[in-house]
């Protein structure tokens, strides 16, 4: 695997940059959205993917990217919320995937890591949202830890219907995990955590995906990368991860952030900022 290059102290600018996963509606970031958003855009972070993944998050996660330009949603249920998933709730998903900025469905998935929700009910939330979006044409926004091979089994019994149906956010498997989403034609969202001295494996999964597979992201206020570790983070930050992933990858961190930024744009349907 090649060295990465040391990650920087001082945030770098990367022009162009999309944190395609946050969830601002937590503090800090929620105390003051639009100096959040501006600390990013002056490092080069245009825009941002707003996630609202429980019960009582969801309108509201449509309300925030209504009221900020820069900001866009996905909405769906956590695999932890996956308890609470019911006819009522799916009704709503289906209601609020009509708003304009609202660009894809999630995140949803499996954790079995912390199993805050009966597995039973994780497969099954997440079964029934891989035929919502099915049904939408939407991409699907997936959180899946410790729990590569059921996933696989729930999504290959409910195929998605496009050859791109989304992204697997802040990607934890190795290589070879890698290599099954990228079969089954998803995107990887890398976060703060491949820069993590204890992620070699995540490095190297960030190393061999194509770079047409690739998304950067925070998933702030969660999982600050080196050197910010141990803050809350935001998406000021996400230049940290790309600019280590680009030394991985012994690519420029603008060239990186470019690429990335054009998956994104291509797979969300997400419009370019105005000029």
């Amino acid at each position: 695997m090649g060295k990465a290059e040391r990650t920087p102290k001082v945030t770098p600018r990367i022009a162009g940059l999309i944190d395609t996963h946050c969830h601002l509606d937590y503090p800090p970031m929620a105390d003051d959205v639009e100096a959040a958003l501006q600390r990013a855009r002056d490092v080069g972070v245009d825009q941002v993917m707003h996630i609202g993944c429980s019960v009582d998050r969801l309108d509201p996660a449509v309300a925030l990217a209504n009221a900020f330009e820069p900001v866009f949603a996905s909405v769906g249920i956590h695999p932890h919320d996956a308890r609470h998933y019911d006819d009522a709730v799916e009704a709503r998903l289906g209601r609020l995937l009509d708003e304009p900025k609202v660009l894809a469905l999630g995140e949803t998935g499996l954790d079995y890591h912390y199993d805050r929700s009966p597995r039973e009910a994780q497969r099954d939330a997440f079964a029934r949202q891989l035929e919502l979006a099915r049904a939408r044409d939407v991409p699907i926004v997936l959180h899946i830890r410790d729990a590569h091979a059921d996933a696989w089994e729930i999504l290959d019994a409910h195929p998605p219907a496009s050859s791109q149906p989304g992204i697997v956010h802040c990607f934890t498997g190795g290589p070879d995990e890698a290599r099954a989403w990228i079969d089954r034609g998803f995107m990887l969202g890398f976060s703060g955590i491949v820069t993590f001295r204890s992620a070699p494996e995540i490095q190297e999964a960030a190393r061999i995906t194509p770079v047409d597979r690739l998304l950067m992201e925070t998933d702030a206020p969660f999982l600050a990368p080196v050197p910010m570790r141990g803050r809350k983070n935001e998406p000021s930050y996400v230049p940290f991860t790309c600019a280590f992933v680009a030394g991985l990858r012994s690519m420029a961190p603008e060239e990186l952030a470019a690429r990335t930024t054009q998956n994104a744009r291509a797979l969300l349907s997400m419009p370019a900022p105005p000029a």
